[in-house]
């Protein structure tokens, strides 16, 4: 199974602020929506069919991002994701914006999650199914420490 996937999308006018710059707050949107598609096309995780069906899902409790360099309306880019830390009821993702060629790092996004349980509103385990994808698709970034891994995959 693939550890790190992509996605490739463009910038809309609408996400943009007057300096035709991705809107700082527009790029949390570019990064969750690409890890949707991305988790339902690569682990057939649905995560809104999860919601419905199993009263589970991942809400966020903290973000940190990086903003290196701007993007632009109607350029496209790259992003990339990949877990790369996970307890029971937790996980980590970090995931990276690129411009089109991948040459050119734009912003760097580390979002931890926690698994939860819509019925009694508190944090549940994930399932042994989960844990078992969980065990097979991290990736080791040699590092806990956000501002550590900006510079190194600068």
């Amino acid at each position: 199974m693939k550890q790190i996937l992509e996605t490739k999308t463009k910038v809309r006018f609408q996400d943009c602020d007057p300096f035709n710059h991705l809107n700082n707050a527009k790029y949390l949107d570019y990064f969750m929506n690409a890890r949707e598609d991305q988790l339902l096309e690569h682990y057939s995780i649905d995560i809104f069919k999860m919601a419905k069906t199993e009263l589970k899902s991942w809400v966020v409790t903290t973000n940190q991002i990086a903003y290196l360099k701007p993007t632009f309306t109607m350029e496209n880019i790259v992003i990339e994701s990949q877990l790369i830390q996970y307890t029971d009821k937790s996980l980590k993702v970090e995931m990276r914006m690129y411009n089109e060629t991948k040459t050119e790092l734009k912003s760097l996004y580390w979002v931890n999650f926690v698994h939860f349980d819509l019925t009694t509103q508190r944090p549940t385990v994930h399932s042994e199914q989960l844990m078992q994808l969980f065990e097979t698709v991290i990736t080791d970034v040699n590092t806990h420490n956000f501002d550590e891994r900006m510079i190194s995959i600068r």
